[in-house]
């Protein structure tokens, strides 16, 4: 492959290695029902007067599958850590008991089980239209190419390549969802 060939495979070839590594964090993001320190990870904390992510302002441990501890560093935060977990909207009931935070994580419905699966198949299908859709603009790269005088042999190895990349990421993202749904369904 020419240089600008070589440069198209290699940006399109990141951008799908992000796309999969958002997928990664989204998936993070779907309570299967044990305890995980990112189940917070979207909580942020009213405090000295500037919204901060909760895990600067704590350390968050799990002891156990049931139970997510958040023992923050300035016991002055306690109030608001627990109030920014209870308007996160996660479902959690946190227990101050004025040294740390205990959250009981509730053991999920087989409804809600099926929800979550649900939520990570929408998930995952987003992942793979965003890999298709850098598929497409590498192939419009590739075309663009081709008129500038790139070889006919040289443009369709390329769109080669990239359909190999395409189906690789695709295939990642399935793994992922395999791994979620099971991860989910287990109780």
């Amino acid at each position: 492959m020419n240089e600008e060939a070589e440069s198209v495979y290699k940006d399109t070839k990141q951008q799908m290695e992000s796309a999969i590594k958002h997928l990664e964090r989204e998936l993070l993001q779907i309570r299967a029902g044990k305890a995980n320190p990112s189940m917070l990870d979207g909580v942020k904390v009213e405090s000295y007067g500037t919204l901060l992510p909760l895990n600067q302002l704590s350390s968050i441990s799990t002891p156990d599958p049931r139970t997510i501890l958040v023992q923050p560093w300035d016991k002055n935060t306690m109030k608001d850590i627990e109030k920014a977990i209870m308007s996160a909207n996660l479902g959690f009931n946190p227990q101050n008991d004025g040294t740390l935070i205990r959250i009981t994580v509730p053991a999920l419905t087989e409804e809600r089980r099926k929800d979550l699966v649900k939520k990570a198949k929408e998930v995952t299908e987003n992942a793979k239209i965003s890999i298709r859709n850098i598929r497409k603009s590498a192939n419009d790269a590739a075309k663009k190419l081709e008129k500038d005088g790139l070889a006919e042999d040289e443009t369709n190895r390329l769109e080669n390549e990239i359909q190999k990349l395409t189906d690789k990421y695709t295939e990642k993202a399935d793994e992922y969802l395999e791994a979620k749904e099971n991860d989910i369904m287990t109780v």
